[in-house]
């Protein structure tokens, strides 16, 4: 089925970008990538992701045997966020991305990385952005900050250095954000979710983990061609939430 006429003009900037998900056509061989990724990280998030991942991936009922369907996921996400994925032929320019997570809609690539990839793909795929980002929108705080911080970016456009810093927010929760649940570190960012090896590297000790406090983490540069050497630990998904608001007051 195309997009729609309507759904395009709903996202002028992100209209170009739009596809639909074919999911009839993924290859049994898609399916066993996808299975393999999933279950080989569902093995450490059992015990180190955040309780509110967890609850997202059965209320929403990803399967770890099959590439996930859109419209499926739709009709469980949307009735309780708002939310939903909706495909895109792949990388966006800012602006697109901003309007889109403004609109609560998820922009998600349609493509999986194959076997000499399974560590490690430099663009984002249907496993880092399903797997990874999708579980979290089921929780109704972290929806409201991931909108927030979509219309509060889009008002940035025409400022770099503005939406640098408040980027660095964005790294430091929503891919490689950490929370402390039951006496323990546990994960949430999409870059840790999706990660094995970053994942491990927390696990391990070998990430520092400070609390989390949001002058340091917008003064904080990003280095993406390595771990993480520091992370910020939250104690709710509220605090991120006001995190957000005092960001747009402070840029």
């Amino acid at each position: 089925m195309p997009v729609t006429e309507a759904e395009r003009s709903a996202l002028p900037l992100a209209a170009s970008y739009l596809i639909q998900q074919d999911w009839a056509a993924y290859s049994p061989e898609q399916h066993a990538v996808w299975t393999e990724l999933t279950r080989r990280r569902m093995l450490q998030l059992h015990d180190h992701a955040c309780a509110e991942y967890l609850e997202g991936m059965e209320a929403l009922q990803i399967r770890l045997d099959r590439m996930p369907n859109f419209a499926r996921i739709n009709s469980l996400l949307a009735p309780r966020t708002g939310w939903q994925l909706t495909a895109v032929s792949g990388f966006m320019p800012g602006e697109a991305f901003f309007e889109m997570l403004a609109a609560r809609q998820f922009p998600t690539t349609t493509w999986i990385r194959d076997r000499n990839s399974l560590e490690y793909t430099p663009e984002p795929d249907i496993f880092h952005d399903v797997f990874g980002h999708v579980p979290m929108h089921a929780h109704p705080v972290f929806a409201d900050f991931l909108q927030q911080y979509g219309e509060v970016c889009a008002a940035l456009t025409g400022q770099p250095e503005k939406l640098e810093r408040i980027g660095r927010l964005f790294w430091y929760t929503v891919e490689f954000g950490v929370i402390r649940q039951g006496g323990s570190i546990k994960q949430y960012g999409s870059g840790l979710i999706s990660s094995n090896g970053e994942s491990t590297h927390v696990i391990e000790g070998k990430t520092e983990i400070r609390d989390f406090d949001l002058q340091t983490v917008l003064n904080t540069t990003v280095k993406v061609d390595e771990f993480n050497p520091v992370l910020y630990a939250v104690e709710s998904f509220e605090q991120i939430y006001e995190a957000m608001k005092e960001a747009q007051q402070l840029l």
